[in-house]
């Protein structure tokens, strides 16, 4: 059975590379839950950011926020970045149909999981 959701990622860019890499990702089940996700990482990491990039992480969760969780309960895409010295810090979330997996207990992976390994592109 299909279930309904946001599929979030964190991705971070050295913007003198360019070259963005996946920091983490989550699978929400709720506009809120999805939102939730990316206020926490705000205010966890926001007193180590530079003054302007907590001041735009600080923007977003008073201001910015609201907006974010009505798209999200209208299943649209979201996405919150902010920028601390040379490097950006991008949250996105898309509307996501989760399909059940066998094994899957809680937030653990099934043992099969760790086989799998990425391919290198070198």
């Amino acid at each position: 059975m299909l279930k309904r959701g946001f599929w979030c990622e964190c991705w971070t860019e050295d913007l003198a590379e360019q070259q963005p890499a996946l920091l983490a990702s989550f699978d929400a089940y709720s506009a809120p839950q999805a939102d939730r996700w990316v206020s926490v990482a705000l205010r966890t990491i926001s007193p180590a950011l530079d003054s302007d990039a907590s001041d735009e992480a600080w923007e977003w969760l008073y201001e910015d926020r609201i907006e974010t969780r009505r798209a999200l309960l209208r299943a649209e895409p979201c996405t919150v970045s902010v920028t601390h010295a040379n490097t950006r810090i991008t949250w996105t979330i898309r509307p996501a149909l989760f399909l059940p997996l066998a094994h899957r207990q809680g937030s653990e992976l099934p043992p099969c999981a760790n086989e799998f390994k990425p391919r290198s592109t070198e």
